[in-house]
């Protein structure tokens, strides 16, 4: 490339997503952006400097080889580009969705440093929307003859699934619930992830031979042990879905709700729907407590289920919340208020949530790893009337299989494993996502995932796996 290309593809925008108006959508659940046609697609895809070393793949948590499969939409080779795409990535049009780019690939691009990065999880969407559900993926290995138990069907779990599929492992994936994708189905909204798309990666890995088998809760209707009498090996995927409150006084007032269950009971019971058998019921002044994506989802959820007023209460500033970009404009733009620096340290009612008590917080100096704390500004005190509070503070482990003989816990009940193969101390189990780390992205736990599946490869062919280490 010259360098007065170079310098002319510097200049070129990026190429916005068609989304539709704020005022609009926020009393329905269809998705809000609309995705690229193929004009725009080649369009963006052409403002790619093609790196000789692209650093936007290190930012990638599964290894996408994200400059080629840019190369190939830009020659609109794109059947190339899904199959690119999904060497290293089993839920393309998941992630081209909701991971958090602009922490990830995009923030490690080249063109962020004097304009705007390559919009790579849209040009991602693209591909594998475009994709047919039954082409686009590369050909497995030959059959092995050895199970694999899968628990959890989350990002983890599914990632984990389909690259032992294509290692010629036989697996079965286990799920608690009556619907498989885990957090993908319960935790994220219609309009940000539709359902349609999770049920076509599902599918697709059912096409590739990943039996799901759905209502199994391990830990309660079998055990671990139960699942290595009949597999090889087991895959631990299950989440972090025990929610965590703010241990305050009146949380347990009639309206106080966790995200989880706010956002499981409308994304997947249908509990916003007038016919549903057990309504959610939402009060006409709502107050979500957090600054992350669930406190947005849940947020922007309760403006669609009839709030009259929603209001995002975050502890810190809007330049610390841990919520994407794109979701607070989308927020703001649906007509959801933010108030920063409060608290709440109480609620008021008699037996359904009146109030809500805050507390100003202000800014300390920047901790060790630079990051300024909060503190409260004693007598700073103010009440204002809810009907209903989502608490969205973050999520601990389920303790379920906390009990598995041989499993070794942290103190903060995530499992024990090694970080590059995911093995546990019990011989043929291993474990990955939210589950070892604690809540993070959709991204973070498919790459936990994959790295499992590697370590559970060489497990299954050699009976060990090399660079085990827990300590």
């Amino acid at each position: 490339m010259t360098e007065s290309t170079r310098r002319e593809r510097m200049k070129m925008p990026r190429t916005a997503m068609p989304e539709r108006d704020g005022r609009n959508r926020s009393t329905d659940f269809e998705e809000v952006n609309l995705g690229y046609t193929e004009q725009l697609a080649v369009l963006e895809a052409s403002r790619c400097l093609q790196c000789a070393r692209p650093v936007c793949v290190d930012g990638c948590p599964v290894g996408v080889r994200i400059g080629d499969f840019v190369a190939a939409v830009a020659d609109r080779r794109f059947d190339d580009a899904a199959l690119i795409v999904s060497e290293d990535n089993s839920l393309p049009a998941v992630c081209g969705r909701v991971c958090p780019q602009e922490h990830q690939c995009e923030g490690a691009c080249v063109m962020g440093r004097r304009s705007s990065p390559i919009a790579i999880g849209h040009l991602e969407r693209f591909v594998a929307d475009r994709a047919a559900a039954s082409s686009g993926r590369p050909s497995g290995s030959a059959p092995t003859g050895k199970t694999v138990a899968v628990v959890g069907s989350g990002p983890a779990g599914l990632a984990c699934a389909a690259d032992l599929a294509r290692f010629g492992h036989q697996v079965t994936v286990y799920e608690a619930l009556h619907q498989a994708g885990g957090v993908l189905v319960y935790g994220i909204p219609e309009y940000r992830l539709p359902k349609a798309v999770v049920a076509a990666e599902v599918a697709q890995l059912e096409h590739e031979g990943v039996r799901f088998e759905m209502n199994a809760p391990i830990g309660r209707a079998e055990s671990v042990d139960d699942l290595l009498e009949r597999h090889d090996a087991v895959f631990i995927g299950v989440g972090a879905g025990l929610p965590k409150f703010l241990d305050v006084a009146g949380e347990n007032l009639v309206g106080v709700q966790s995200a989880n269950e706010f956002l499981t009971r409308v994304n997947l019971m249908g509990a916003n729907r007038p016919q549903a058998e057990t309504p959610v019921l939402v009060g006409r002044r709502v107050a979500v407590i957090g600054g992350g994506n669930t406190a947005l989802d849940a947020v922007r959820t309760a403006v669609r289920t009839g709030a009259e007023s929603a209001t995002v209460y975050y502890r810190r500033t809007e330049d610390e919340m841990p919520a994407r970009t794109e979701e607070i404009r989308h927020a703001r733009e649906e007509g959801v208020h933010f108030e920063f620096l409060l608290n709440p340290v109480a609620f008021g009612g008699e037996t359904r949530v009146e109030t809500m008590r805050l507390i100003r917080m202000r800014q300390t100096e920047p901790g060790d790893d630079g990051r300024r704390g909060v503190e409260p500004i004693d007598g700073s005190e103010v009440d204002v009337p809810v009907d209903t509070v989502v608490v969205a503070v973050g999520n601990a482990p389920n303790p379920m299989l906390s009990s598995t003989p041989g499993l070794r816990m942290s103190r903060w009940g995530t499992i024990v494993t090694d970080p590059d193969t995911g093995m546990t101390e019990k011989a043929g189990v291993f474990a990955g996502g939210d589950i070892v780390t604690g809540g993070a992205t959709v991204i973070l736990a498919m790459g936990a995932g994959r790295r499992a599946a590697k370590g559970i490869d060489g497990y299954l062919r050699t009976g060990a796996v090399a660079a085990a280490s827990l300590d």
